[in-house]
């Protein structure tokens, strides 16, 4: 990894952590690697592997209950799997989970079965009532610490999507 890269992941990890994040449940990706590998290696944020988006729905609405500001790191893919979670759990009960998503699909996608998702994420936010934030530079990383604060205020999930841009397509 080239150092622009890691300088954009060392700002989204202190970001995160600045925005009170407490807990942080992800899927793998390959975008989110470094990233991961700093929460890892940093270990100030309690970190969950999971298998499923939907799976830490729940652990996130759990933590939340418990006190706790949890965040899922996912790629934007796993948002059409975790629409019945969101509808019927944390709208429902207004308990208020940030996701932070890799935007595969969307611009510079290689793998062609990422483009239908990447297309239809924003517009799925909108749909499901879901504030979004678009990260597509480290000048508008703060943003993360924005989204988090509206979330807590108006206990409402919000989703931060980051564009590849972000990483210059180092990755």
């Amino acid at each position: 990894m080239g150092v622009i890269g890691l300088n954009v992941d060392n700002k989204l990890y202190e970001a995160i952590k600045n925005s009170g994040i407490s807990l942080i449940l992800s899927l793998p990706c390959i975008l989110l690697k470094g990233l991961l590998n700093i929460i890892d290696e940093k270990d100030e944020i309690q970190h969950i592997p999971i298998t499923r988006e939907e799976e830490g729905v729940g652990i996130a609405a759990g933590a939340y209950l418990g006190g706790r500001r949890p965040a899922i790191l996912m790629q934007n893919s796993g948002l059409g799997n975790s629409v019945n979670a969101i509808k019927s759990l944390l709208q429902l009960y207004k308990i208020p989970v940030i996701f932070i998503m890799s935007h595969r699909g969307a611009e510079g996608e290689k793998i062609l079965a990422q483009i239908p998702m990447g297309q239809l994420t924003p517009n799925l936010l909108d749909l499901l009532n879901i504030k979004k934030f678009i990260i597509n530079s480290s000048e508008n990383i703060n943003d993360i610490n924005l989204a988090v604060n509206l979330s807590k205020e108006y206990k409402e999930s919000v989703g931060i999507l980051l564009k590849r841009s972000l990483w210059r397509g180092e990755k």
